[in-house]
């Protein structure tokens, strides 16, 4: 081979690895994703929770997932047979103590003592069926088959009638000695603290209806009809529509100087159009939401914040958990 072959050859190699390095280069710039950065947020919407004050069971649900409700529609029925029996005990209660006080006022004749010694009986009638089914219950209880609930609820009730044996007593001696002035008003304020009871039973029971109070959509239910929910347990969320907005994860990078009361567009692929929104809330997200530097030389570590914004005009058809896009 002439030293002219080999030389065109080593040319020739030469602007081939030069076309090939060319090549790859050219592709890379091509194949280089250099795509519009995005960042995806959602829609979400404030939603209140009706629970009850204290436990009961589910009766009817008078709506459903979906439906939209308004301020004072009934949502749940609930039954609380033990609030209504202490219902009863409170309004007897009422009872003894106006005879009581009508006792009192008309002096101490043997009829009124009488009659202030059967009311006595009668508490402790009361009482002894009180602590009988106590006394059941702790069995019960003590077995594992009653509820620490459904015990203290029977203690409750037999302490209440131990007072008005006390109170119905303390009634009677004093019918027989006969009124004083002091005694009477002491039976007139026994009257009004039973008929308080009575109004505490009455607002407790109102408790039994759950109403909305505030008007939304009733985004979940959580318990059946006819289960037990517990004091305060949830029963269902409403979500309120007209309290709508966005969050969406910036890193602080992204901000490019965005700050509330800033207004921007945001993208809706559910509707495939744009919706204006203005910066309302601009919060670092801590520690735990850090960019980390992947490499030492030139590079810091990045905080996360959360943006909320709301549409500055109504958006129909916009829902909770919809993606909003900004490029």
């Amino acid at each position: 081979m002439s030293a002219k072959t080999q030389h065109n050859n080593i040319l020739l190699a030469i602007i081939g690895f030069v076309a090939v390095v060319a090549a790859v280069a050219i592709i890379g710039w091509f194949a280089l994703d250099r795509t519009t950065e995005v960042i995806q947020g959602q829609v979400e919407v404030s939603e209140y929770r009706v629970s009850c004050k204290l436990p009961g069971r589910i009766v009817e649900l008078r709506v459903k997932e979906g439906d939209y409700v308004h301020v004072g529609d009934t949502l749940a029925i609930l039954e609380m047979p033990e609030v209504n029996a202490q219902q009863k005990a409170s309004e007897a209660a009422v009872g003894v103590a106006n005879a009581v006080s009508d006792l009192v006022d008309a002096g101490a004749r043997r009829e009124t003592v009488e009659g202030a010694y059967q009311l006595y009986q009668q508490a402790l009638s009361a009482n002894k069926l009180a602590e009988s089914t106590y006394k059941r219950m702790q069995r019960l209880y003590d077995e594992g088959v009653m509820s620490a609930q459904k015990r203290d609820e029977a203690l409750a009730a037999y302490k209440v009638t131990e007072a008005q044996v006390v109170a119905a007593r303390a009634q009677w001696e004093m019918a027989k000695s006969g009124a004083r002035e002091q005694e009477k008003r002491a039976a007139h304020k026994q009257t009004e603290a039973a008929q308080g009871a009575v109004n505490v039973m009455k607002s407790i029971l109102r408790e039994t209806v759950q109403r909305a109070t505030a008007e939304g959509e009733v985004s979940s239910i959580y318990p059946k009809v006819g289960e037990l929910v517990g004091m305060g347990s949830p029963i269902m969320s409403i979500s309120m529509m007209n309290d709508m907005w966005g969050t969406f994860n910036v890193r602080e990078d992204q901000l490019k100087g965005l700050k509330v009361g800033d207004t921007f567009k945001a993208y809706v692929p559910a509707f495939d159009k744009e919706v204006e929104m203005k910066v309302y809330s601009l919060k670092d997200e801590g520690s735990y939401a850090t960019w980390k530097a992947t490499k030492t030389t030139g590079q810091y570590d990045l905080k996360t914040f959360e943006v909320k914004a709301r549409p500055i005009k109504k958006f129909e058809g916009l829902r909770p958990g919809m993606s909003l896009i900004i490029k």
